[in-house]
């Protein structure tokens, strides 16, 4: 499941990174929690309260709030316990699911765009049903054209307009599914189904073998749908945040 961790690195980037005794530190002016966060990735050397008053530093210089992405895996019990006892909160508790890509459903809404770069067209569908701050505007435009491996951008349409969007991040047979929204008008209509499909399709067809997504453990109805596409829970995080 590290593998995964590594994969989301790369498949949501921030715009600085910094390496600090095997902890990845990132930043992007505050737009999510994952490109803003500290995130361990491997055995640590160095003085934990040390490192943790480091990193808050760090944060603190750029009007950010100090937040630490904690997994399920065993080796970050640790630090997750000497958070909490530093007044550390728990947020955003997710759910990191996976499916095999075998026999998949094959999708039948027809009016459908498939892009490999970021469109303009795209882009600006998701900032309007994501709601996205005019502020953030350029700070996601910028994280999402700093993506290294292989993109899909998708959008499905209804009479000429992008009712749903989403993308999708390739990389060694891992397909990535990112950034899936639909607008609010056309939800429980089997649109998001629509929209997971066409993308489990282009990532099948690209040579991924597994698809990984990301979801918040209250959204009830996103996990109903994946759980009908075959998505199962392969572990969990969740972030600190300094209150």
């Amino acid at each position: 499941m590290h593998k995964i961790e590594e994969l989301s690195l790369n498949a949501w980037p921030s715009l600085q990174t910094m390496v600090y005794d095997g902890w990845l530190i990132r930043f992007a002016n505050g737009y999510t929690k994952r490109a803003n966060s500290v995130n361990p990735i491997y055995g640590t050397s160095n003085f934990t309260e040390r490192k943790i008053k480091y990193c808050e530093d760090l944060y603190s210089e750029r009007g950010l709030v100090p937040t630490f992405k904690m997994t399920s895996f065993a080796e970050q019990k640790n630090l997750d316990e000497v958070l909490e006892q530093k007044g550390y909160m728990t947020m955003h508790h997710t759910s990191v699911q996976m499916l095999e890509l075998t026999d998949l459903k094959q999708p039948t809404h027809p009016s459908v765009n498939i892009a490999e770069r970021l469109t303009e067209e795209w882009f600006a569908a998701f900032c309007r049903l994501t709601q996205v701050d005019v502020n953030n505007i350029a700070t996601v435009k910028q994280m999402l054209l700093s993506i290294i491996p292989q993109t899909c951008f998708l959008a499905l349409y209804h009479k000429q307009e992008i009712i749903a969007c989403g993308m999708g991040v390739l990389e060694e047979g891992y397909f990535g599914i990112f950034n899936v929204v639909t607008a609010i008008n056309h939800r429980k209509q089997g649109v998001g189904e629509q929209l997971l499909l066409h993308l489990l399709k282009w990532g099948k067809e690209n040579g991924a073998n597994r698809a990984y997504l990301q979801v918040v453990q209250n959204n009830e109805a996103a996990i109903k749908l994946y759980m009908k596409l075959g998505f199962q829970t392969a572990y969990q995080y969740w972030f600190r945040v300094k209150q």
